[in-house]
């Protein structure tokens, strides 16, 4: 097995943070250095910082309604960080990500393998928001943005756009670009005042407030784990 999928199997991180480990010369295998094409076989020992990866208890999968000011970090050191407004008692960390000054739906684990199936954008994974801006929003604006707008010399891909009323609108993307919707607001002229994500794949934010949490249930687990 690969050891970037053997680690994300363990509960510790993701794939793609374990690969970030390993390249940054924190993992060992059987007390040596690791490299990103090191396999673990039955009976090795992996490590990082020098101490053992321990295969995880169980799988955990948590929705949050995340409010303003909270950074989605694991980082323990960082204020106000995703980790700390839960309070689990085991090791989670979060599906990408909502800025700090963004709010709702994201979901939490320990399961790295469905943090690469709901991220990797060729999975067209369909994510809904609500985005109150600084003054009323156009037709052609709303139109433009379902079309596809220039942002750091990339087009954004095609998604569904709905005007809720004069400064509000609901977009569903499939793509997750670094702060995408503030600058395609802004590529346009207009400032995102407030933006909630209110759906993930089939998970929805529902009536939870601010800071509330709560495991997700089998019938969501369904749709949304890879078959």
């Amino acid at each position: 097995m690969r050891l970037n999928k053997y680690i994300s199997g363990t509960g510790a991180c993701s794939r793609r943070e374990a690969d970030k480990w390993i390249e940054g010369g924190r993992i060992t295998c059987n007390g040596v250095r690791a490299t990103l094409g090191t396999q673990v076989a039955d009976g090795d020992e992996v490590r990082v910082d020098g101490n053992p990866i321990q295969p995880r208890k169980r799988q955990i999968y948590i929705a949050l309604n995340k409010p303003v000011g909270i950074t989605c970090t694991t980082e323990a050191h960082i204020k106000d960080n995703i980790i700390d407004l839960i309070g689990h008692a085991e090791r989670i960390f979060p599906i990408g990500r909502l800025d700090k000054d963004s709010e709702g739906l994201i979901l939490l684990t320990n399961d790295g393998d469905i943090v690469n199936e709901i991220l990797r954008s060729e999975n067209d994974h369909e994510k809904e928001y609500l985005v109150t801006v600084d003054r009323p929003i156009t037709d052609l604006s709303l139109s433009m943005m379902a079309s596809g707008v220039k942002i750091r010399g990339q087009m954004t891909k095609p998604c569904r756009v709905s005007r809720v009323n004069q400064l509000t609108f609901r977009m569903i993307l499939t793509q997750g670009l670094n702060r995408q919707i503030r600058r395609m607001c802004s590529a346009l002229g207009y400032k995102a005042q407030r933006l909630q994500r209110v759906r993930i794949v089939n998970i929805h934010l529902g009536t939870m407030g601010a800071g509330e949490w709560r495991n997700l249930t089998e019938l969501e687990l369904a749709g949304l784990l890879p078959r």
